[in-house]
């Protein structure tokens, strides 16, 4: 098993989640990149679970913020033929769907007409449900910011969320 430099070493990687050769658990690493990278839980739900699975904190910061970034370029590269899909859909889940955008869109508006595309880090960086970087993006997609403005707001706001949650896992902090 190939290791990799960043995490190598007993201050970041536990010797229990090492393969047998002293590389890193692959398996450890993919469950905590992809429960980072899904909408809802991204790397609020990705952070702990690096902790549960015994990464230390810089690893498992490391770990969730690179989980939950790499879809951002790809949702606001393409989220937008996604959306004309989805809003076209007839009869009630159409509905559903418009009112969701509609609502998503009035909610960054006003933000956005006020703190331009760095409104975008509140959306992504508070801890709270509803937020994150996938809301980021869909508000700069239905709002149309460009991605060069769009991903260094989402970007930061990951990276304070990331602080956040590795504090509040840690009992540092607590949140609601």
């Amino acid at each position: 098993m190939a290791s990799l430099p960043i995490l190598r070493g007993r201050w970041v990687l536990p010797k229990a989640l090492s393969g047998d050769n002293g590389g890193v658990n692959l398996g450890a690493v993919g469950r905590v990149l992809l429960l980072s990278l899904l909408p809802i839980a991204e790397l609020r739900g990705g952070l702990p679970l690096a902790l549960a699975l015994g990464f230390s904190p810089p690893a498992a910061y490391a770990l969730a913020v690179v989980g939950n970034l790499l879809p951002v370029p790809f949702l606001l590269l393409g989220l937008d033929r996604v959306l004309r899909l989805l809003q076209a859909l007839p009869g009630p889940l159409g509905r559903v769907v418009r009112r969701y955008l509609g609502w998503q869109e009035g909610r960054g508006r006003a933000r956005v007409d006020r703190w331009g595309p760095w409104a975008l880090l509140l959306f992504v960086a508070v801890p709270l449900p509803v937020t994150g970087a996938w809301t980021g993006s869909l508000i700069a997609v239905l709002l149309r910011i460009p991605i060069h403005r769009a991903l260094p707001p989402i970007a930061l706001g990951v990276l304070l969320a990331g602080v956040l949650v590795l504090l509040a896992s840690l009992g540092v902090i607590a949140l609601l």
